[in-house]
């Protein structure tokens, strides 16, 4: 099984920003921890802060991976070309947030992918990953 984790906008300063709602724990650190846990899955990692360099991600990797872990950040609620990106792949997207974005401002209750995805994951901290991981290990 071949999955990858994409993670958009300010992901990469996890473990720094705002620790009261995506915790003390930056990305890499938690990754190696998957990597360990899924060691019988080859899980590779991409981050970007530039929305066309994720579609270009999710295009280079949705029809040859078995799944996407995709958490876009704040393109999950404004990014209609991320969606259509997930619409005209094969591979199956689970998105995730590490916080509960049902329980945050307006702007943030409004997935615009998730209609195009098999699941959402939100507000299990960084173990929202992990779900998703275990989504796609589900027969």
């Amino acid at each position: 099984m071949k999955l990858i984790i994409i993670n958009g906008p300010n992901l990469n300063l996890l473990g720094i920003r705002e620790k009261s709602i995506y915790g003390n724990e930056n990305f890499e650190s938690y990754f190696s921890k998957l990597k360990s846990a899924y060691s019988a899955i080859e899980l590779t990692y991409y981050q970007s802060n530039v929305e066309g360099e994720l579609i270009n991600k999710i295009q280079e990797t949705g029809f040859t991976y078995s799944g996407i872990v995709l958490n876009a950040g704040g393109y999950t609620h404004t990014s209609v070309a991320i969606s259509d990106t997930i619409a005209a792949i094969t591979t199956p997207v689970i998105e995730v947030h590490i916080s509960n974005i049902y329980a945050r401002e307006k702007f943030r209750q409004k997935s615009l992918i998730a209609p195009k995805c098999k699941g959402s994951i939100s507000g299990f901290g960084l173990d929202s990953y992990r779900l998703a991981i275990e989504s796609f290990l589900i027969k």
